[in-house]
């Protein structure tokens, strides 16, 4: 049985895309928001406490690795794309050992402030399993340390002059809001209309409590639980018409919906809607996939690629991550996306045989 129509223009596509990612040149991607340290520490839970009833973990490794914006910022430069990234940190060990990994790494550091007595947002997940069973890891507990204080307004005032004089000469321009404080109602109007004035694209990953920061942003990143929370208080039957609803209200180009096993979906102003579905029979975990579909369709934007092959290559780019055995240390890659995109196109040709 050979492939239907449909599934040889996809079939095409999926090869067409690999040439392109790896002809990729390095357009500059201005990025601004929430910078935080992601902490795992691993064990086995064989037991229960003796006086309550909870799981007792026996530490067996400990990890840190960069999250949020950062983690976009260092998924930008493994691509090839160089990323120009703004935000803050405390002047505690979470703080330096954030700036010391990125330096490593080759991610500049030059626009994240150091604010004196300002405590680093950490996320700290405890993983285990039973040591007689051979299976995953799960989620045990996480618990987060965070400073509520806003960022100082003298400090914010700098960090988005410097953002808006980058935005300039860029190529694509992200909003990482993780709803610590860096992305602020007067900061992003500001770096929105500067990127606007330029014809700069605009990426988006908003808290669903910042979506009026969003105005005339061009790509809108929502997990599918956000659109289903929207479609509700809007009190319309399905996620297209939230998707329609929120679109045409904050004037939006395009909202990106991310739905793990469902795959990715795009609902736009002027188009189509578009639908990648997900090709993978076991996920394995989440953990930093709005970050990767971000990274991909800044990805797709410096290569000037259709919404259908955005879609393609955002899905391709969330299979990387759901299929990780251990998000923490994995960074999207150009290889990453392109033997996930063969392995795809692969399949699709062998499954028809």
């Amino acid at each position: 049985m050979g492939m239907s129509d449909e599934e040889e223009a996809v079939y095409e596509d999926l090869n067409n895309l690999k040439n392109q990612l790896k002809a990729t040149e390095q357009s500059k991607v201005v990025l601004i928001g929430d910078i935080m340290m992601d902490c795992y520490i691993h064990g086995y839970a064989n037991n229960l406490n003796s006086r309550a009833p909870v799981p007792v973990l026996r530490e067996t490794m400990r990890e840190e690795d960069v999250g949020a914006a950062a983690h976009v910022g260092r998924g930008l430069n493994s691509m090839g794309l160089k990323s120009h990234l703004f935000g803050v940190v405390g002047d505690d060990r979470a703080g330096l050992n954030i700036l010391e990994l990125l330096d490593e790494e080759g991610v500049a550091t030059s626009g994240i402030a150091i604010i004196d007595g300002r405590t680093t947002t950490v996320k700290t997940r405890l993983l285990a399993t039973r040591e007689s069973l051979v299976s995953d890891e799960q989620l045990l507990l996480r618990w987060d340390v965070e400073d509520d204080n806003p960022v100082p307004q003298e400090a914010s005032l700098a960090l988005y002059d410097q953002a808006i004089e980058e935005v300039k000469n860029a190529d694509v321009l992200i909003l990482s809001d993780y709803g610590q404080g860096v992305v602020n109602d007067a900061g992003a109007e500001r770096i929105i209309n500067a990127a606007r004035a330029k014809n700069v694209p605009i990426i988006a990953d908003p808290k669903l409590t910042g979506l009026h920061r969003t105005h005339g942003v061009n790509w809108i990143l929502f997990q599918s639980q956000g659109l289903e929370l929207m479609r509700r208080r809007l009190g319309v039957s399905t996620g297209s018409e939230a998707a329609t609803q929120l679109i045409e209200a904050h004037n939006w180009d395009h909202l990106v919906v991310l739905s793990g096993e469902a795959g990715v979906t795009i609902y736009s102003r002027d188009e189509e809607v578009v639908h990648a579905p997900c090709t993978l029979d076991d996920l394995r975990q989440m953990i930093g996939l709005i970050d990767a579909a971000a990274v991909a369709i800044a990805v797709a934007i410096s290569n000037n690629l259709s919404v259908r092959n955005t879609a393609l290559l955002a899905n391709a780019a969330c299979e990387c991550i759901l299929g990780a055995n251990r998000t923490e240390s994995f960074v999207l890659s150009r290889d990453d996306l392109i033997d996930r995109i063969g392995e795809m196109s692969w399949n699709l040709q062998v499954s028809k045989r």
